[in-house]
């Protein structure tokens, strides 16, 4: 075990659990907001179904955040055992980062959860809904700094490095990097299309089964439209996500399209084996000029090519595939969203063809799928950089031997695969258990204290 080299295993530790955790923020950060508009509906129409709906996801949304917390603790984790370089290195400008997160988004979050999973039935019915308000907020918070902390990873900015330590110089200039703009928005569109396609998925699912009552039906529509909606926007978000990195990581782009020469004409590979040692790619399918086209918006337009970054880009193949993974399920969400919405729109939910509804269900978490993809670009294609142009990421390992490294992660991969399980086994047991407690009853039931009963809703 010792031959294998600590820092991959290091590396992969640390991948498969931000693999992990990545997954149950990409639903919190937009299903609080799902959540509020479903509160919202059911302010303004006093309709039981919007209420239904708000009964079974808060639920969700609920085991999302705990198994989002849990691991993220983990994370933080390996900052001090696997990569305590990082903290030495550039602790100055991460370490604060991190602390406003917890001391502005998580604090918001942890005050007004409790308000809004337990206190329906027992505070002002504009407390739980301003409550939901501000727990959607805090989730969105939380996903600004953390991006921010990234993406300055990405494109580092506002700092100065003295006795080789990194040192802040302009806070406005860190938080506002060059990059942030652009991955947040294309984050958080790709968190609202995660949850679209998990609440399509499971109403579609719950449909399938029993037809789900008026709950369902407005939560799959209103899914489907959603998704309809924003899959252009996450389109246009990633063509100028997609140009600022040629313009800050052009070697990061040029691995990703297996570029190999700097030239004007570059095709769009559709599908090719990239070939790291010989520098070309077996059996390429390509759109002549095509690369040009998008990066440049002309077909003349020089494109950079990996020969100009021997030595110093990203691994071919995970960017190549993994790129092209995220662009299919996003066409595929295309499709469907808009093949779906047409549909519903013209005859409504019920009138909706069986198949349609079984593809909706195999596209649930579609969004997670994704997600991983478009971080693997993310993150592999900053190597071999940590800190791009400050850290190398072979600088910031820790001393810890192959046999420890390789026992955690075996335990985690362990213990991560049969959380997972349960998580989705879960979440089609709410699905299965349909409507919850109507009013006058907690969507969470506490203990009834001793003494008078606990209030019922009091009117807004």
């Amino acid at each position: 075990m010792d031959a294998i080299d600590p820092l991959i295993l290091a590396r992969i530790q640390f991948a498969a659990n931000i693999s992990f955790h990545i997954l149950f923020p990409t639903i919190t950060i937009a299903l609080g907001w799902a959540l509020l508009g479903f509160k919202l509906a059911y302010n303004r129409t006093k309709d039981e179904a919007w209420m239904d709906a708000y009964r079974l996801w808060v639920k969700v949304f609920a085991l999302s955040f705990a198994m989002g917390v849990v691991s993220g603790i983990t994370m933080s984790f390996q900052f001090g055992t696997n990569w305590p370089g990082y903290m030495e290195k550039v602790g100055n400008v991460a370490g604060p980062l991190l602390a406003y997160e917890v001391l502005t988004a998580f604090f918001l979050e942890a005050v007004f959860l409790g308000i809004m999973l337990f206190g329906f039935s027992r505070v002002p019915n504009w407390v739980h809904t301003m409550a939901t308000l501000l727990v959607a907020g805090g989730t969105t918070l939380s996903a600004f700094w953390i991006i921010v902390l990234n993406s300055w990873m990405q494109t580092p900015v506002g700092y100065e490095i003295r006795d080789g330590v990194v040192h802040a110089t302009d806070w406005w200039a860190i938080v506002f990097n060059p990059s942030m703009p652009y991955r947040l928005t294309h984050m958080l569109i790709a968190s609202a299309l995660t949850v679209a396609f998990l609440i399509a998925g499971m109403s579609a699912w719950r449909w399938l089964k029993d037809g789900g009552g008026e709950g369902v039906r407005r939560t799959l529509k209103a899914a489907v439209y959603a998704a309809a909606l924003l899959i252009p926007v996450q389109i246009f978000v990633g063509d100028l996500h997609g140009l600022n990195t040629l313009e800050h990581q052009p070697q990061k782009i040029a691995a990703m399209e297996a570029n190999w020469e700097t030239r004007s004409h570059v095709p769009l590979v559709l599908f090719a084996i990239p070939d790291e040692a010989d520098r070309t790619n077996h059996l390429e399918i390509a759109v002549p000029s095509g690369a040009s086209l998008i990066l440049k918006h002309e077909a003349a337009g020089v494109v950079p090519g990996l020969d100009d970054y021997q030595g110093n880009h990203p691994p071919v193949a995970p960017l190549f595939w993994g790129f092209r993974i995220m662009v299919g399920i996003g066409m595929a969400m295309l499709a469907l969203s808009w093949f779906a919405a047409w549909k519903i729109r013209r005859r409504g939910v019920d009138a909706m063809p069986r198949w349609l509804g079984h593809a909706l269900v195999a596209m649930t978490f579609s969004g997670w799928a994704a997600t991983l993809a478009g971080w693997y670009v993310t993150e592999i294609g900053r190597q071999p950089w940590l800190v791009t142009g400050v850290l190398k990421t072979a600088d910031a390992v820790g001393p810890v031997g192959s046999t420890m490294v390789a026992g955690s992660l075996t335990l985690y991969l362990a213990v991560y695969a049969v959380l997972l399980a349960a998580y989705v086994a879960v979440l089609y047991r709410l699905a299965r258990l349909g409507k919850a407690a109507r009013d006058g009853k907690p969507m969470f039931p506490v203990p009834a204290a001793e003494g008078p009963a606990a209030p019922q809703e009091r009117p807004a």
